[in-house]
């Protein structure tokens, strides 16, 4: 399977790449702006997303935005929403605003507060089928 870990901060990135790469193979993106490209790419190239785990607060182009991207793009080749890639925002912020927003406007599957642990993160990968 294959993982986008969209994180700004290098610390981030490499716990959840440690924590994800025995059962993904795992892509970096450091803002929303690559991970929008990213997701394209790998469209393009046949070899799609099953995972995308990206941080809500970013520089450039936030995790917000960027998801709205993503999706929008699902919807333009034509991908039918059983079949959208899962995607767990991260956030720092326990703001039920912000997570409500990401949650369940912006198309999130699911999501986890900083910092993320194991625990957390298979508890959600399970949830969402993507493990045992």
């Amino acid at each position: 399977m294959k993982c986008l870990i969209v994180e700004d901060d290098f610390i981030s990135r490499r716990i959840l790449k440690e924590l994800l790469s025995s059962a993904f193979d795992c892509d970096i993106a450091i803002n929303g702006e690559e991970a929008v490209s990213s997701f394209r790419l790998a469209h393009e190239g046949k070899r799609p997303y099953d995972l995308v785990c990206m941080d809500i607060m970013m520089p450039e182009v936030n995790g917000q935005e960027a998801l709205r991207r993503i999706r929008e793009l699902e919807r333009e080749m034509g991908i039918p929403p059983n079949l959208e890639a899962k995607v767990i925002m991260t956030t720092a912020l326990d703001d039920p605003r912000t997570v409500i927003q990401a949650y369940y406007k912006g198309g999130a599957t699911s999501y986890i507060v900083k910092p993320v642990s194991k625990q957390k993160l298979m508890r959600e990968l399970r949830l969402l089928g993507l493990a045992s």
